[in-house]
């Protein structure tokens, strides 16, 4: 599947348990909606739950870009409710994610036992919701492939998401993010040299140089804090980060993000 990222708007969700986001992304020509707990990257693949559920509608009340209309929203989350509540009483799960694609929306599952699951889904879905075309897949997933390598964005996504994050909460301050300022950046390196050389392409860039320093238990531990007065709107800045993560990839550094000051006049 071709996969290239598209401005999207971020939303945050407050569930049960996890730290759930969403993205829009262009898929083949088509958006995609993922809602996904983030914090499972930090424990996936989790061995007893080896298998993944995927699960949910076709529908027809949807936008010419597949996406569903307000009330029909409100339709699809009923549905999911009911499946979580089948699948909880069920079998030892976690929800992972939602996709939503082409006026169909699937609810990804990881299970530890698939016995009788099916029957009892299709039965939800045919006494409860007959209007709607169902989809039920059960696989084994013991790398939990699904998640690492659909459901969570890719580098270039969640640099995105953070860069909605950091623009909203100045735009909910007060900013009108139209006048440049000073944005900071920071950057880690696995050596000195590395980070040596991203300086020198950062100083062409008329950066300034804020901080270096050396960190302990850090993968990658030597540290670079950069600055350059430049706009904060969306498309300024995620075309500077987009480009400060590709040059810092090219040192085998990671860009980890900025932050600035508002301005409310």
């Amino acid at each position: 599947m071709t996969f290239s990222f598209l401005f999207s708007a971020l939303l945050c969700f407050s569930q049960e348990e996890g730290e759930w986001d969403s993205y829009l992304a262009d898929y083949e020509g088509k958006i995609g909606s993922t809602l996904l707990d983030m914090s499972l990257i930090r424990v996936a693949p989790l061995k007893n739950l080896p298998f993944v559920l995927v699960t949910g509608v076709t529908f027809k009340d949807c936008n010419e870009d597949g996406m569903p209309s307000a009330a029909e929203f409100q339709n699809l989350y009923q549905i999911s409710d009911s499946v979580k509540k089948i699948v909880e009483r069920a079998v030892s799960s976690r929800l992972a994610g939602t996709f939503t694609h082409k006026c169909q929306r699937f609810d990804y599952y990881y299970i530890a036992d698939t016995t009788n699951l099916r029957k009892q889904l299709m039965d939800l879905y045919q006494k409860k919701f007959p209007l709607y075309e169902p989809y039920i897949g059960l696989k084994e997933d013991r790398n939990w492939k699904y998640y690492l390598d659909f459901l969570f964005p890719n580098n270039a996504v969640q640099e995105y998401m953070k860069n909605i994050k950091v623009v909203t909460k100045l735009s909910e301050a007060g900013d009108k993010l139209n006048k440049p300022r000073q944005v900071d950046h920071w950057i880690y390196f696995e050596s000195e040299a590395n980070r040596d050389r991203f300086i020198q392409y950062a100083i062409k860039e008329k950066f300034k140089v804020e901080r270096k320093d050396k960190l302990k238990d850090r993968e990658l531990p030597y540290l670079l804090q950069i600055s350059r007065v430049d706009r904060v709107d969306m498309p300024s800045i995620s075309q500077i980060t987009a480009e400060l993560r590709k040059q810092a990839e090219l040192y085998k550094g990671q860009y980890d993000g900025w932050e600035t000051f508002v301005i409310k006049e």
